[in-house]
């Protein structure tokens, strides 16, 4: 079995609201009580609806949220970040082992820097390389693994299709050499054909340089497509988490039968229809108690609707975990 790369454990993250400067603070829990392991080499999936936690979780991770309780610890070869008492040296050190794909390639390029430069900026900011001639062969390197040439390199971002330009984040979040990497909606904003291009590099990536990744997404199929382990998020909490092929085949939790039922189906024989839940999201700022789907569960049992029933994954099978209202109600 592979060590973990990345342990969360009782993981909490809140912001203040405040509506007008007349009305009073809010607590609002973005992230409440999670609890995940990320084994190092795998691909970890994270899948819920907008507004489930997912983004706050994964820059939780890479201490760009502040963490409200719990902690996350990076392993790193015998070394431990934990990043709830990490200091600024050691924040540096971490940033270069953990970075981020952003959603949309658009937004997340300068359009006033050679995409030479963009690659370039991290190793030029964390001080990684010690000349201009290292950090152009860092950058060539990277770029071409990346299916990126020369000609690219000496060119703006306005000149690149959308899929082209995911490629150029991805150069610039694997030029410092990371370990671990949140891919937060990566190819959320590409059309299909060119999701499946971009998923196919970085599964190639992953095997060409040892590469970890916390895969965030709403969508089921294409986390079906490249992820290993699936952790399911609603309202701040995880309801169901396993391997990926265990939890599409045997879905445990109401949310998750859910989601999945909402996959469009090629086969004219499949005459299954989408399980639809009624209402909407509850808002963070007053979720409701013990189980925070149960204003929404359709098989809520009595103590579920009730509230009665706390929050807390159970593992009903050998690596299945279900929340335990989920089990009773699912």
């Amino acid at each position: 079995m592979s060590e973990n790369i990345v342990s969360v454990n009782n993981l909490s993250v809140s912001f203040d609201y405040q509506e007008n400067f007349l009305s009073k603070k809010q607590k609002i829990k973005a992230v409440n009580n999670i609890n995940i392991k990320i084994k190092k080499g795998s691909f970890f999936g994270l899948v819920g609806e907008s507004g489930s936690g997912k983004t706050t979780l994964g820059r939780a991770i890479l201490g760009a949220n502040k963490i409200s309780t719990g902690n996350v610890i990076f392993h790193d070869d015998g070394r431990d970040f934990d990043l709830t008492t990490i200091n600024s040296k050691e924040m540096k050190e971490y940033r270069k082992k953990a970075q981020l794909i952003f959603q949309d390639p658009y937004a997340a390029l300068s359009p006033r820097m050679t995409v030479r430069d963009i690659i370039a900026e991290p190793l030029e900011v964390m001080k990684i390389t010690n000349s201009r001639e290292e950090t152009d062969e860092r950058v060539r390197d990277i770029a071409a693994k990346c299916r990126l040439n020369l000609e690219h390199l000496r060119r703006f971002p306005h000149a690149f299709s959308g899929g082209q330009r995911q490629r150029i984040s991805i150069a610039r979040a694997l030029v410092s050499n990371p370990k671990f990497i949140v891919a937060d909606e990566s190819v959320a904003a590409l059309d299909v054909s060119i999701q499946a291009d971009i998923l196919n590099l970085l599964k190639q990536l992953q095997n060409e340089l040892n590469l970890t990744y916390l895969f965030i997404s709403h969508d089921l199929s294409v986390v079906a497509h490249v992820c290993d382990i699936v952790a399911v998020m609603y309202l701040g909490h995880i309801v169901e988490m396993a391997p990926s092929r265990e939890l599409f085949r045997n879905p445990r939790h109401p949310y998750t039968k859910a989601l999945l039922s909402s996959i469009p189906s090629i086969d004219p024989e499949n005459k299954s229809k989408a399980i639809e839940l009624e209402g909407e999201i509850p808002s963070a700022m007053n979720p409701p108690s013990g189980c925070v789907f149960r204003t929404r569960c359709p098989h809520a049992s009595p103590d579920g609707k009730e509230g009665n029933i706390e929050m807390g994954l159970e593992e009903v099978e050998p690596d299945h975990w279900v929340d335990r209202c989920g089990v009773s109600c699912g």
